[in-house]
């Protein structure tokens, strides 16, 4: 495996994330942010935020697979919500586990969350982009 995820007692418990990973392969690979938008450009979850990380992640997922690459190899994630507050992340967890159990991985890695006033077109609650290491 290129990626061990570590979270060392040293530092605050995460919740929803892990601290660290280390990589260690041959190939970087870069994923730009990914968007609610099925393969066919459609749409998902117009104001629904657990909808569209779901869709997100899914599409996290087969970006990777085209590189040769799955959610074992991701480094990390930068998450971009807009109109960030805390009171979202339950919304994007549930989210994160319904695309989990459809893609059949652990999700959860050293996260970056970035609250936005808005993103690339006006339903877009959230964007995520990914690194990731293949050996």
């Amino acid at each position: 495996m290129a990626v061990k995820t570590i979270d060392p007692p040293e530092l605050p418990t995460p919740y929803g994330w892990r601290q660290l990973a280390v990589g260690t392969g041959s190939r970087v690979v870069f994923l730009s942010g990914q968007t609610p938008r099925t393969a066919a450009g459609e749409p998902v979850g117009t104001g629904d935020l657990a909808a569209q990380t779901e869709q997100v992640y899914l599409n996290i997922a087969a970006g990777l697979a085209a590189a040769g690459a799955t959610f074992d190899d991701v480094l990390r994630l930068t998450m971009y919500v807009k109109d960030w507050s805390l009171d979202k992340w339950d919304e994007i967890g549930a989210g994160v586990e319904r695309a989990a159990a459809r893609i059949g991985a652990d999700l959860v890695r050293p996260t970056t969350l970035v609250g936005v006033a808005t993103l690339a077109e006006p339903d877009f609650l959230i964007e995520i982009e990914a690194t990731a290491i293949v050996a």
